[in-house]
């Protein structure tokens, strides 16, 4: 059942990447020295994923992964902040705007705050509204308690995009 004119509409995306030694870590577009990088295909941003995510499901669009594939080699090594750009474009032209974000980032490493600002920062030029950003440790449960991984999870507000 669709509503054919939604006030509001609010999508939940999910991320996460192991640590791989040999790559730059890259968090919302920020690159922390003096730790193993994220694996994956792309940038592997953790942030800049689970933030694409969370627009693309309300605006009812493909998940990131989809419109990205890892099996398209255009976007081995691409950065996921050039992505997020393309997918708030792609939310635009369906008809939405981008009320607000809010991303909990679960690392147990590297300490976050120092980088926090410089995060946001990027998240709002390319998201162009509020951005929450924070960090939490895994508290030594699971991947990310013992420094293996990196988990993020964002929840993003869409509102209908004025015409």
């Amino acid at each position: 059942m669709s509503d054919p004119a939604p006030s509001f509409r609010v999508g939940l995306g999910y991320d996460v990447h192991p640590f791989e030694e040999g790559r730059a870590l890259v968090l919302a577009g920020v690159e922390i020295e003096g730790h193993a990088g994220l694996g994956g295909h792309s940038d592997a941003d953790a942030v800049a994923h689970a933030v694409a995510d969370a627009l693309l499901g309300p605006a009812g669009l493909p998940d990131l992964g989809s419109l990205f594939p890892a099996s398209d080699d255009r976007y081995r090594g691409a950065s996921s902040m050039e992505l997020l750009t393309e997918v708030c474009g792609r939310v635009r032209a369906a008809g939405w705007a981008v009320g607000n974000v809010d991303v909990v980032v679960n690392a147990e490493e590297p300490v976050l705050a120092p980088h926090l600002d410089a995060m946001t920062a990027n998240l709002t030029a390319v998201l162009g509204c509020f951005v929450s950003l924070k960090p939490k440790r895994g508290e030594g449960v699971g991947a990310v308690g013992r420094g293996e991984a990196i988990a993020v999870w964002c929840v993003a507000l869409l509102t209908p995009a004025a015409r």
